[in-house]
C-alpha cells in the first residue's frame, strides 16, 4: 500500500501550509507533495516541491495535475485552508477508493471556529448534482486514471471552471462516492453566513464566471444525451373557461408581519384585464387569518381559500389554488413575504404572454430588507437565462427567478410536487422541457429578507435536505430530457 497518493496544496506563502503538509507527508501513502502557486519568490517547504501555475481553478492547473501525479490516487485541496486528516483518514479513502474503483471520494468533515468543532456532513452526489458549487468539501480524492482521462477529454480551455469541468467529465465514466464519515477538520475562520453566500452566482462580478460554467454544463449535457436544442413547441391559450384573465396566488401560513403588505400591493394593480387574488391560508395560528378575511370582506376579487387537509406545503398549495375554479388564465406568483414593485407589475407579465406565447414568464427582483430597503446583491434579473441555452443552464444554477407566471391550463396537466422547497424550480424544468420560457429583465418584484423568510440562514443539515433534494429534482429532469432524446420528440 505505500506510496500510492501524490497531493496537491495551493500555497499563497499562509502559516498553516507547512502544517498542512507536514500531516500528508508523515503518511506511508503518500508519495509526494506539490505545491501550487503563482508567487515564485514565496519560500520553499521542506520535502514538498512547488509547481508555478495562474489560477488555481483553471484547465491549465488540472493538466499540470494530470502530468505530475504518478501514483494510483491524487489528493486534491480545493482551498487553501488548514487541513487536520483524523487517524488513518487517508487509509480510508484509500481503501474505498480502491474497492469501489470510484472516480471520485470525499467525506464529511469537522469545522473549528474559534476553538468550536462543528459537523458538516456533505450529500450524496448524483446524476443530478450539476450544481458548479456542489459541496464535496475542500479535499477530493481522485483515482489518477480518471483524471488523466478526463483530461484528454477537455475539449476547452478555462480559467475559473477547470474543476467544475474536471468533476462533470470523471463522472460521465466513474462514480463519485461520498464517504459518511467525517475524516478531517478544516481550520478555518468564519468566511461569511449561509445567507450571505446565497445569491453569489448571480453577482455581476462574477459574470464571467457563469458563462465558463454555463459552457461546461452545456458540454456535459451534450455527451450524456441530456442537452436540448432550442427547438420548442407551441402554446395554444385557447383552452378552457375564465372568469378573470390572470389571478395572484399567494400560499401563506403564519406570515402577520408580512401578509397585509403583499395584499395591498396587489389591490393597487392598474390592468387593461380582470384579475383577482387567491390566497391559500395553510392553517395560519398567528393571525394571519383574520388579516387574510377583513381584507376579503372589503374585496370580492379576494377569495381567501383553506384546504380541506392539513399535509399541503407550498407546493400542494399551489395546487389548491390552481385547480379552483375562480383561477384565472395566468397564474401569478407572490410569495407571502413579498410584494409587487409598482401597480404595473401584473401587466407587465400579461403583456409578456401576450408577446411571446409561451406558457411560463420569469421577471426579475430586487432583494430588499424587511423595509423595502436595497440590501446586495440588490437586482436579481438571471440574465444567464438565453432564449437558446436558458433550459440547459438550468440544470446548473439553483433558482429560475421570481415573479413566475404560468398559463393555468398547462400548470393544471403537469401538477406542482407538494414539498415547501425546490417545488418552483422543479415545475420550471418540467415546463421548459418541451417549451419557451419568457424572461422579464427589469424589476417588477422585491423580495424581503428577514429572519422568518426562506433566505434566512439555516444550518447545515437543512441546507443538505433542500440541496439533496434539487439535485433530485435534476435527476429526474436529466433522464427525462435523455429520454425525449432518444424518441427523437
Amino acid at each position: 500500500m505505500k506510496n500510492k497518493i501524490t497531493v496537491f496544496i495551493p500555497y499563497n506563502g499562509l502559516p498553516h501550509t507547512e502544517k498542512t503538509t507536514k500531516e500528508f507527508i508523515n503518511s506511508e501513502l503518500v508519495e509526494k507533495v506539490f505545491l501550487l502557486t503563482s508567487n515564485k519568490n514565496l519560500p520553499p517547504i521542506i520535502n514538498c516541491e512547488k509547481l508555478e501555475i495562474e489560477n488555481y481553478h483553471s484547465t491549465k492547473t488540472i493538466t499540470l495535475i494530470a502530468e505530475n501525479s504518478k501514483t494510483d490516487f491524487t489528493l486534491i485541496l480545493l482551498e487553501d485552508i488548514s487541513i487536520n486528516p483524523i487517524q488513518f483518514a487517508l487509509e480510508r479513502f484509500f481503501s474505498i477508493a480502491e474497492n469501489t474503483n470510484a472516480g471520485i471520494c470525499y467525506s464529511d468533515f469537522y469545522e473549528m471556529n474559534d476553538g468550536i468543532r462543528t459537523n458538516h456532513p456533505v450529500i450524496d452526489y448524483q446524476l443530478g448534482s450539476l450544481r458548479d458549487d456542489f459541496d464535496f468539501g475542500p479535499l477530493l480524492f481522485i483515482k489518477t486514471k480518471a483524471l488523466k482521462k478526463a483530461v484528454k477529454q477537455k475539449k476547452s480551455d478555462y480559467k475559473f471552471a477547470g474543476f467544475y469541468d474536471l468533476r462533470l467529465k470523471i463522472s460521465q465514466s466513474y462514480s463519485a462516492i461520498r464517504i459518511p464519515e467525517f475524516l478531517y477538520t478544516v481550520i478555518k475562520p468564519d468566511s461569511g453566513s449561509i445567507s450571505d453566500k446565497h445569491f453569489d452566482y448571480v453577482d455581476p462580478k462574477n459574470r464571467q464566471v457563469q458563462i465558463e460554467m454555463e459552457k461546461a454544463v452545456t458540454q456535459h449535457l451534450k455527451e450524456i444525451g441530456a442537452y436540448l436544442k432550442p427547438e420548442f413547441e407551441k402554446i395554444n391559450f385557447d383552452d378552457g373557461n375564465f372568469d378573470v384573465e390572470a389571478s395572484v396566488i399567494i400560499p401563506v401560513k403564519n406570515r402577520v408581519k408580512t401578509i397585509g403588505d403583499a395584499i395591498k400591493s396587489v389591490l393597487i394593480q392598474v390592468t387593461d384585464f380582470s384579475f383577482n387574488l387567491i390566497i391559500v391560508d395553510n392553517y395560519s395560528d398567528d393571525g394571519t387569518s383574520d388579516i387574510i378575511k377583513s381584507f376579503a370582506e372589503k374585496n370580492k376579487r379576494i377569495h381567501h381559500i383553506i384546504p380541506k387537509t392539513k399535509d399541503l406545503g407550498i407546493g400542494g398549495c399551489w395546487n389548491e389554488a390552481v385547480h379552483n375554479s375562480k383561477c384565472g388564465k395566468f397564474s401569478v406568483q407572490l410569495d407571502s413575504d413579498d410584494m409587487y414593485k409598482d401597480e404595473n407589475t401584473l401587466q407587465t407579465i400579461i403583456n409578456k404572454f401576450r408577446e411571446e406565447k409561451v406558457p411560463m414568464i420569469v421577471g426579475s427582483y430586487i432583494i430588499t430588507d424587511f423595509n423595502l430597503k436595497e440590501i446586495p446583491p440588490g437586482l436579481i434579473d438571471h440574465r444567464e437565462w438565453t432564449p437558446d441555452n436558458g433550459r440547459n443552464n438550468a440544470l446548473r444554477i439553483n433558482g429560475l427567478g421570481a415573479p413566475r407566471a404560468f398559463y393555468t391550463p398547462l400548470l393544471r396537466k403537469i401538477k406542482i410536487p407538494n414539498v415547501s422547497y425546490g417545488e418552483d424550480y422543479s415545475i420550471g424544468l418540467a415546463i421548459s422541457r418541451d417549451y419557451q420560457i419568457g424572461r422579464i429583465y427589469e424589476p417588477i418584484y422585491f423580495c424581503r429578507r428577514w429572519e422568518d423568510n426562506t433566505d434566512a440562514q439555516i444550518d447545515i443539515t437543512k441546507l443538505n435536505a433542500n440541496n439533496l433534494y434539487k439535485d433530485r429534482i435534476r435527476t429526474f429532469e436529466v433522464i427525462a430530457r435523455q429520454r425525449k432524446n432518444l424518441k427523437g420528440d
